[in-house]
């Protein structure tokens, strides 16, 4: 019966049709709204950097700036800032870190010498296209998560998406939750190669429909990644499959958030669309590589008054 309750539940979602012109309305309302000021703003930009995944993944890593990220990632505001606003004993650091699978067990070892409980998220299957055979793309998730990731970020295999074979998908995706054993697993859209907004709102269900914690807008190495109009539709995907379910899937968006400003639009719209619930790192996450060094600016800015020199404010 569960296979007839899938095959229910898939056909009904092949025949899911997205009003576009009400998505671009309701993102464009978004972006035009007020963003807090002043104390307001400094308590949403250290609430954002409590949900960034610090993420490194270029062709250059090595363990040395895995190092520096992960030290970041512990003290990802200068202490003597987080001082004076009286938050240094807060215990704030970045939601995770997020390397590729063969930098895991470097940042393992450094988070561990630094008595730290950072998690280790790592992408896999095949990151960032997803074009890999199957079994190399399980074999990457079991590899992740035996160095120590308890997060895998996964990619999906979009000709899936695209040719409408919405079942392989979900069987796909189910594999991968299982080989992702106890881990976190934050299901990747790719939304910039999915073509239209009625395909991402069903891949977002199936993605979920397979046993998703979260799911993400993008590799970040796609043309387009983490837009408004494309977040509030796997939002109301997210709140669909709650109101349906009761269960609470996360949201992280990524590739090309790189100001404070953004951030605090991304905080506003969680809020808007899904509630306090998800305002935190367990539900909500940013993924993002220069992101911290631009909110580290506007706190340092906001405790001082002035600018910091980029020497200042070293960043990973």
């Amino acid at each position: 019966s569960r296979v007839n309750q899938l095959g229910s539940d898939l056909e009904w979602i092949a025949k899911v049709k997205v009003n576009t012109q009400a998505v671009l309305k309701r993102a464009q309302h978004v972006q035009g709204q007020k963003t807090p000021k002043k104390q307001w703003q400094a308590a949403w930009l250290l609430k954002a950097v409590t949900c960034i995944d610090l993420t490194t993944l270029a062709g250059d890593d090595t363990p040395s700036n895995i190092h520096r990220l992960c030290l970041k990632a512990i003290q990802p505001v200068r202490y003597d800032l987080l001082k004076k606003m009286d938050m240094h004993d807060k215990g704030i650091t970045t939601a995770a870190v997020c390397v590729y699978p063969s930098r895991v067990a470097d940042a393992i070892k450094l988070l561990n010498a630094a008595n730290s409980s950072l998690p280790v998220a790592s992408v896999a299957t095949g990151f960032p296209t997803g074009q890999t055979p199957l079994e190399t793309r399980l074999q990457e998730v079991h590899m992740a998560v035996a160095d120590g990731a308890t997060e895998i970020d996964i990619v999906i295999n979009r000709m899936l998406v695209l040719t409408g074979q919405w079942e392989a998908l979900y069987d796909e995706i189910c594999q991968f939750r299982q080989a992702c054993s106890d881990a976190h697993m934050k299901t990747i859209l790719a939304i910039g190669e999915l073509g239209t907004f009625t395909n991402v709102y069903k891949a977002s269900m199936v993605a979920m429909m397979a046993g998703s914690d979260f799911i993400k807008t993008s590799t970040g190495k796609e043309v387009v990644n983490a837009t408004y109009p494309v977040a509030i539709v796997m939002m109301r995907a997210i709140r669909n499959y709650f109101l349906c379910t009761g269960h609470k899937v996360g949201f992280k968006p990524a590739g090309g958030i790189r100001t404070a400003q953004e951030s605090l639009v991304w905080l506003t719209l969680i809020k808007e669309e899904l509630g306090n619930d998800w305002l935190c790192p367990h539900l909500f996450r940013l993924g993002a590589s220069s992101l911290l060094a631009d909110i580290e600016r506007q706190i340092y800015h906001y405790v001082t008054g002035q600018y910091a020199a980029y020497h200042e404010l070293p960043m990973p």
